[in-house]
């Protein structure tokens, strides 16, 4: 019997008892640095001549770790390792398999400061980022545990005299799951233990930044239990093995979360059918967002103003449901824009051991794509915040970046940064609000601070984003509370955390008996 589902609580920590047990951690995971993750294939743990190297990105010549990297042969033997085990896997009853998935949530649950001090070393989240991430995979653990009890129920239909009519939801078969860096805990957890807990196996590629943290959860479901082959772990060059993981004829699902670019990439070869295939791919790409929250002249400044900025400055900016367009009323522009200033130029930037606001961006790559943006940015609006590359022990900082004056359709307000950069809009009414808001090939978050109800509830119905938030941030969605996915190129509307999310990777089986009497 699993326990109720309750979204992890996070910690207080301007109390001492979490902040000491944040800094054990830390310590601990200070003296584990340098571990070499390894290829896991059907069990069997593999070392292999290329190495990925993982570096702190707030002290890149601190070296985090190193990983085996996987080739093409790889690829295709952890393909087969996962159809091997998944008949094993599917014919155990949905109790056992929620129940092991339920154990991971909480081997994880009862050493949360460890992980997160992981991604603080990997991702240069800070504690409180850190900490979320953690409880975040808790909770899609928990959650997809009891989703899956749900979905092992008999569908009702309706009976014909002389027959039995049945039907129910079965596992698809083996999948590959490609996760992003930006949440290297919750969301390759969220990504393979929805499609394992519906009774399925897979192939989990994760990104090359932040393959030690993804280790740790292999470890942990080696711990829990979970077969051999049910989770292969793949670390390796997107070029060199996302395409034969893709392109794989027995490859019965893609599950994705990265930039358009990419998923885009991946959707056209999914779609393609080998030699040998016997089905279409189900292919599920999540992908970036141009976010926007909207500023009228009836909303409460001070809380809008935070708002804003926890949503454009949390984890630097480098969320695809970031606020990364402010659209402002031009009647409360100047207050509105003065007091995200005062918040923000408060911000302290450095070292995410420290539980600095503001870290680095993930990698040298980032930091220069990003600062080529601001400096693109300069012929596009007027800067009135920060704009520079801080230089402190050689990590990849950049300072929190405000942009005034951008027009709708200037590359500032339609290009996905993935940084620290605001782009500040100002509109004259709500109609042209709402135009401005839709006006982007994306569709994920989005938010309007506003007291007024025919305003809020026209928001509700015309915004057209995946996740709308209405006077509040617009990033931190719950598992179970806040069912996560957008519209338009932000990718599939998946829905994350949503009670048909396990029924993605599951097929429907209706099966008729005709009532036979004897005389």
């Amino acid at each position: 019997m699993l326990t109720p589902y309750r979204s992890l609580p996070y910690s207080d920590f301007s109390e001492p008892a979490p902040r000491e047990a944040y800094r054990a951690a830390l310590a601990k995971v200070a003296s584990e640095l340098g571990e070499r993750a390894l290829l896991v294939i059907g069990g069997e743990h593999l070392d292999t001549k290329r190495s990925i190297e993982s570096v702190n990105p707030a002290n890149p010549s601190q070296r985090v770790g190193t990983s085996a990297s996987a080739g093409r042969d790889d690829a295709a033997a952890a393909i087969d390792a996962a159809w091997d085990a998944f008949p094993g896997w599917a014919s155990r009853t949905a109790g056992e398999r929620a129940g092991m998935i339920h154990r991971v949530g909480d081997l994880i649950a009862e050493r949360k400061y460890e992980f997160a001090a992981w991604q603080t070393y990997e991702a240069g989240k800070n504690w409180a980022e850190a900490e979320a991430d953690v409880a975040e995979a808790v909770d899609f653990c928990r959650y997809y545990a009891h989703q899956a009890l749900q979905m092992s129920e008999p569908i009702p239909v309706e009976q014909q005299m002389g027959e039995t009519n049945e039907s129910w939801l079965q596992p698809l078969g083996a999948g590959v799951v490609i996760p992003p860096w930006n949440f290297p805990l919750a969301i390759l957890v969220g990504m393979v233990v929805g499609p394992v807990a519906a009774g399925n196996t897979v192939v989990l590629k994760p990104a090359s930044n932040t393959p030690l943290v993804g280790w740790g959860f292999i470890k942990v479901l080696e711990e829990a239990g979970l077969p051999p082959g049910v989770v292969n772990y793949l670390p390796g060059s997107g070029g060199t093995i996302g395409d034969a993981l893709v392109d794989n004829p027995r490859t019965r699902f893609v599950n994705f979360t990265g930039s358009k670019e990419v998923g885009l990439r991946i959707a056209e070869r999914a779609a393609k059918v080998h030699d040998g295939q016997k089905w279409l791919k189900r292919s599920y790409m999540e992908m970036g967002g141009k976010d926007a929250l909207i500023v009228d002249d009836t909303a409460n400044l001070d809380v809008a103003a935070n708002d804003v900025v926890r949503s454009a400055f949390g984890f630097q900016g480098q969320k695809c449901s970031a606020c990364s367009r402010l659209i402002v009323f031009e009647s409360v522009h100047d207050e509105l824009l003065e007091k995200i200033i005062d918040i923000a130029s408060r911000l302290s930037v450095g070292p995410p051991r420290e539980n600095h606001p503001i870290g680095p961006v993930i990698s040298e790559a980032q930091h220069r794509s990003i600062l080529a943006e601001i400096e693109s940015g300069m012929n596009e609006g007027v800067l009135v915040m920060g704009g520079k590359a801080i230089e402190r022990d050689g990590g990849y900082y950049i300072e929190p970046t405000i942009f005034d004056g951008v027009a709708p359709n200037a590359r500032l307000a339609q290009h996905e940064i993935f940084g620290p950069v605001l782009a500040v809009i100002t509109v004259e009414d709500f109609d042209e609000a709402i135009e401005v808001a839709n006006g982007t090939e994306f569709g994920l978050t989005g938010g309007l601070h506003s007291a007024d109800e025919s305003r809020l509830e026209r928001a509700r119905r015309d915004f057209h984003v995946g996740n709308l938030y209405l006077n509040r941030k617009i990033t931190g969605a719950l598992v179970g509370i806040q069912p996560f996915g957008g519209f338009n190129m932000s990718g599939s509307n998946a829905k994350a955390g949503g009670p048909d999310y396990l029924r993605l990777f599951m097929e429907m089986k209706s099966v008729t008996r005709r009532i036979t009497t004897d005389d």
